[in-house]
C-alpha cells in the first residue's frame, strides 16, 4: 500500500513539471522517485528522487544539428585558452565571448583550448565538449 500511494505522489509531482520547471530535473526527480519507490519502498523513493534531480539537472544534450552546426563553425582567429576544465554541466567563466546557434537559440556555442564548447546562453553552463 505504502508503495501505491508513493508512486502515485511522484505521479502527481511529475504532472505539475512546466516548460519553465522541466529543466530536466522535475522530471529527473519524478522518475528516480518513481523508481526509487518500486525498488526500495520509501527509503528508495527517497533516493532515488535526489539522484534523478540531481542527474535530470545535469544535461539535456543537444539535438544533432545543434551538433553539426557548431562542428562546421570554423575557429576563430582570436584563441581563447581557459585554464580551469571544461566540465560538461559546469558555467564556463563569465568573461567567454558565446555565439547563438541561429535555428536554435537555447544553444550557443564557442571554441576553447581548441575544442568547441556547446552552451546554454543564459546561463554559460556546459552542454557538450566536441573533440
Amino acid at each position: 500500500m505504502y508503495k501505491i500511494l508513493l508512486v502515485s505522489g511522484a505521479l502527481a509531482l511529475s504532472s505539475f513539471a512546466t516548460n519553465a520547471l522541466a529543466d530536466g530535473a522535475v522530471t529527473g526527480a519524478a522518475g528516480g522517485a518513481i523508481t526509487g519507490a518500486i525498488v526500495g519502498g520509501p527509503v528508495g523513493a527517497a533516493v532515488g528522487g535526489i539522484a534523478g534531480g540531481v542527474a535530470g539537472a545535469v544535461v539535456d544534450p543537444p539535438p544533432r544539428e545543434v551538433v553539426t552546426y557548431v562542428q562546421q563553425q570554423p575557429a576563430p582567429t582570436a584563441r581563447v585558452v581557459v585554464q580551469e576544465p571544461i566540465v560538461v554541466g559546469k558555467p564556463l567563466p563569465a568573461d567567454v565571448v558565446v555565439t547563438p546557434v541561429p535555428d536554435n537559440p537555447k544553444y550557443a556555442y564557442t571554441v576553447i583550448n581548441n575544442q568547441h564548447v556547446i552552451v546554454e546562453p543564459r546561463t554559460h553552463r556546459v552542454v557538450q565538449v566536441i573533440e
